[in-house]
């Protein structure tokens, strides 16, 4: 199952500047999903952090993750119309800088869930190398 932008905002309640999902190409609703985000200099965050060595910051590029996990969560049909909330972070690893001009291509494998609670396991990279991967919390509510 593929999802486009406007499809991606159907579900999930994030908007620019803070929508981090392009598209998804992939995706057995409540399983796995694989994504990405195309990266250009024009994003907000490059002005700050920093203005001669624009790098996605680390924290935005779990966010990604999370958002991604939620698309995938969010698509069971119980789940419809609910919010999944951002409830912790395992094992964060960052391995490579992000910068302008990538493709932050993102996978989410849900691996555990107990009533509204789960947790997935979420690997970001570019170039088919591994720029961040962590183990994601949420709660749906």
């Amino acid at each position: 199952m593929e999802l486009d932008i406007k499809q991606i905002m159907d579900i999930i309640p994030h908007r620019q500047p803070f929508l981090l999902i392009d598209r998804v190409t992939e995706m057995v609703p409540g399983q796995s999903i694989k994504g990405y985000k195309n990266l250009t200099y024009n994003e907000p965050f490059f002005a700050g952090h920093f203005p001669n060595e624009p790098v996605m910051p680390g924290v935005l590029q779990i966010e990604a993750l999370a958002q991604l996990g939620a698309v995938c969560v969010l698509s069971l049909p119980e789940n419809k119309g609910k919010i999944a909330y951002f409830a912790g972070i395992k094992e964060a690893k960052f391995k490579q800088k992000v910068i302008p001009g990538d493709r932050l291509d993102l996978e989410c494998e849900i691996i555990k869930t107990k009533g509204p609670v789960g947790v997935g396991s979420a690997v970001a990279k570019v170039d088919g190398k591994i720029a961040c991967k962590a183990e994601i919390s949420f709660m749906v509510g």
